[in-house]
């Protein structure tokens, strides 16, 4: 993912912002008695975007993936959308605890824009996606970044036909949808009344659609490193980030972990991973890598 990359991360200020006020007042509205469930993953599961992860003679490259990780970022469907038998062997090749999250077509979200044309193509999505059964977790939409405010009517359009059996995650680009306080509260009310996840984005050159402003029990984050070693520091700060959330009510993380040129995604998640059962004492897989050390890339 190249979206908001920069020439010089080690410029960049990477904190963490103040959480928005009202994610608070969601979290404590949640159950203490809902168990915690998190699912960590990589956009893909290519050998040639997954360096350093495939051992030699690897002859399924999806199978070996869900051996290690128990979730991936679906990224694969925002180009196409695949025959129904396709989804039904992602289905049957993984394990039964794994998870698919799965992006929008592009041909709703980039092409079309959410327009009135859209609906028949939504609903083909959803009729082949639905083929995941089970392993089907939260499906998203990614807007472009010139998909402004002023189509305020489309993404309401949208939410209103939307099956509500289906979740659903979305991420809004345009800075303007976060930059005017009424049209953000506009935007936030009309995804916690839907139960939609307001997908948090960190990105090094997008520092300002960094709203930390949750909108259901569900910390949907892409996590985009800057191939620089402030990576693992920033990954140091998620964690903190998510025990506290989990403190006051959070049960649902759904982690990404994307680079700008992808090159140790899964060492990335590994050390991601391990922090996370630490802290959060829970034991999730660390998945192997043919290089354990971090810190190795820089």
């Amino acid at each position: 993912m190249k979206f908001g990359k920069v020439e010089h991360p080690e410029n960049v200020d990477f904190t963490l912002p103040m959480d928005h006020l009202d994610t608070e007042v969601l979290l404590s509205k949640q159950s203490a008695e809902t168990p915690l469930k998190i699912h960590v993953g990589c956009a893909k599961w290519n050998r040639q975007d997954l360096k350093n992860f495939y051992p030699r003679g690897t002859k399924d490259e999806l199978v070996y993936y869900a051996s290690q990780f128990n979730a991936i970022e679906l990224n694969a469907t925002f180009y196409r959308i695949f025959p129904d038998e396709q989804y039904t062997k992602w289905h049957d090749k993984t394990p039964d605890n794994f998870k698919f999250f799965p992006k929008i077509s592009q041909d709703i979200s980039h092409l079309r824009r959410l327009n009135e044309k859209v609906y028949p193509i939504v609903d083909r999505y959803l009729e082949v996606t639905s083929n995941l059964k089970e392993k089907l977790g939260t499906i998203f939409l990614q807007m472009h970044g010139n998909f402004g405010p002023k189509n305020w009517d489309r993404v309401v359009q949208f939410v209103a036909h939307w099956p509500k059996e289906f979740s659903l995650a979305m991420e809004f680009r345009h800075t303007d949808w976060f930059n005017d306080t009424h049209v953000a509260q506009e935007l936030y009310h009309l995804l916690e009344e839907n139960n939609i996840a307001n997908i948090l984005v960190d990105t090094a050159g997008r520092r300002d659609i960094m709203h930390m402003r949750l909108t259901n029990n569900e910390a949907f984050v892409r996590y985009v490193g800057a191939n620089h070693k402030s990576d693992y520091d920033r990954l140091d700060d998620w964690v903190n980030k998510l025990v506290a959330w989990k403190g006051k009510g959070l049960r649902n993380i759904h982690f990404f972990v994307h680079q700008n040129m992808e090159l140790e995604s899964p060492l990335l998640a590994a050390y991601f991973i391990a922090k996370l059962n630490k802290k959060l004492g829970c034991n999730l897989q660390i998945p192997k890598t043919l290089n354990d050390s971090p810190n190795t890339l820089f």
